[in-house]
């Protein structure tokens, strides 16, 4: 009797450290249970209190707890005997290494920074804290609003993958190939919208618009290859090339976007935004894209188009890609799922000539073979029956109603700031007075709860210049906190002033 309430008292202090792990309580309850037969915590041979004790110790119903013993049974944690009901079955144990007495940390002899031929840890980086939901105005830039995302129809499309026919499909190791589905949803609804035709092995799924630029990075960049970036832009392409060349050149950029410049021509490629400058969320206007791709092919350059957010337009009438204009061959194409659907799916994609996808497909299958193949076929499932692009018009409604609340409230508020004007994205780009300093501004912020973006690390070279820009999303804060964020934001900005 005692030994059960020992037990009894072990899961309902350790029930509460499983609040988040499963989606329902039974779930919970089969995780607990789990990790403290696993971590020796409740021995071999202990005898399982009965479901009524257990329910009224963790508050649980007695039906829920039953039936996470019942099934903990079918599994093999525990046994059940005629004198002793249920007890932890001892041989779920063998294989087990002996947790009883952990082994004493390695104390080692090892100089591990002289071994390293690389100092990535370095490089500057995007943060964002991981408890960015914890503020009560986080425009995190990024991130998404769970009440936005059509849960209901992902779940639908991801029990569709489970049946036998598909599991079949996806469940094989494809050795460096991708998901068929996946493919032909990207050559049939998602290129042609913009303007783009491939062919299917032209095409090659990554793990988001990052894999892509490292696959590219380390298949056409050394060191003495110049490599050219818009300056402010994606840090992560900058990391990737600075990886690879000791000749990554910022180029400049005005209202419309990447500039066709003489330094631009001096490039062998060019990383450019042209849908929604990254950070600046600048549309690149028909001319300029032409101007771009008529010195591109002058100077013998490739362009690296990262079709950024292309998507979310509010005007409803994306200009076409780079690549759709380009009758030359000198376009890669670099497109994304995340960053629409949901940033913690990592799909993404290349679309470039055959000889190139095949050096980066055996690239990549050193990497990771390919893509996680039930994603991919649950995103194939979620395109072809129209949910892509039912959510992609909810965004876009949402997104132009959020950003007009944030335009507002800086008018009313702090109207000193300029927003770069934008036709769509997730985010906007703010320049202060001359002097203003982001990164104080954001210390601030965060003491009264509100999460923005410093935009220093945008550019190529920190400076007081630079420091004076800061990025806002508005895909993760719902509107109606909106104005109240942006008065947190001015007085912290009054704080910083006096």
């Amino acid at each position: 009797m005692r030994q059960k309430q020992e037990i009894t008292d072990i899961w309902a202090k350790l029930f509460p450290k499983f609040s988040g792990s499963s989606a329902t309580l039974q779930g919970r309850v089969r995780e607990m249970m789990v990790h403290s037969i696993l971590k020796g915590l409740v021995p071999a041979g202990a005898k399982v209190p009965p479901s009524r004790a257990m329910a009224v110790a963790l508050g649980l119903s007695r039906n829920t707890v039953s039936l996470a013993l019942q099934v903990l049974v079918d599994k093999g944690f525990l046994i059940s005997s005629s004198r002793s009901g249920l007890v932890v079955n001892g041989d779920i144990l063998l294989g087990q290494a002996n947790q009883s007495a952990p082994a004493a940390a390695v104390q080692s002899s090892l100089q591990w920074e002289t071994r390293l031929v690389s100092r990535l840890g370095h490089q500057r980086n995007i943060i964002k804290p991981a408890n960015w939901h914890d503020y009560a105005y986080p425009f995190v830039y990024g991130q998404f609003d769970a009440s936005l995302v059509p849960l209901k129809d992902w779940r639908a499309c991801s029990h569709q993958a489970l049946f036998v026919p598909a599991v079949k499909k996806w469940a094989q190791n494809h050795i460096d190939r991708d998901s068929e589905a996946l493919v032909d949803q990207i050559q049939h609804r998602l290129l042609p919208a913009r303007g783009i035709m491939a062919r299917r092995d032209e095409i090659l799924i990554t793990a988001g618009s990052q894999m892509a630029c490292y696959l590219l990075a380390n298949v056409l960049v050394d060191r003495k290859t110049v490599v050219g970036i818009e300056d402010p832009g994606y840090p992560d392409a900058r990391n990737n090339f600075l990886l690879r060349s000791d000749f990554v050149k910022a180029l400049p950029i005005d209202a419309d976007g990447l500039i066709a410049s003489r330094a631009m021509g001096q490039c062998a490629y060019v990383f450019v935004t042209p849908s929604h400058q990254c950070p600046t969320t600048v549309t690149m206007p028909l001319k300029r894209r032409q101007e771009i791709l008529e010195l591109a092919k002058k100077r013998d350059v490739v362009l690296l188009e990262d079709d950024h957010e292309s998507e979310l337009n509010f005007s409803g009438r994306p200009l076409p890609a780079l690549k759709s204009l380009d009758n030359d061959g000198r376009v890669i194409y670099l497109g994304s799922l995340s960053k629409t659907l949901v940033h913690g799916l990592r799909i993404g994609f290349i679309v470039a000539p055959t000889e190139l996808i095949r050096e980066l497909r055996a690239l990549r299958r050193l990497i990771m073979r390919h893509e996680p193949s039930n994603n991919s076929h649950t995103a194939s499932l979620f395109i072809a029956q129209g949910h892509h692009d039912a959510f992609i018009r909810k965004l876009n409604v949402t997104y132009r109603e959020r950003r007009e609340i944030l335009t507002s409230a800086f008018a009313r508020y702090l109207p000193e700031f300029h927003i770069m004007p934008s036709l769509g994205g997730s985010g906007a780009w703010i320049k202060g007075p001359d002097g203003f300093n982001s990164q104080s501004l954001a210390e601030h912020c965060a003491a009264r709860g509100v999460l923005i973006e410093p935009g220093d690390i945008f550019f190529s070279k920190s400076s007081h210049r630079n420091q004076a820009h800061f990025r806002l999303g508005y895909s993760a804060i719902h509107g109606s906190l909106i104005d109240a964020g942006v008065q947190e934001i001015d007085r912290a900005y009054r704080e910083i002033r006096i």
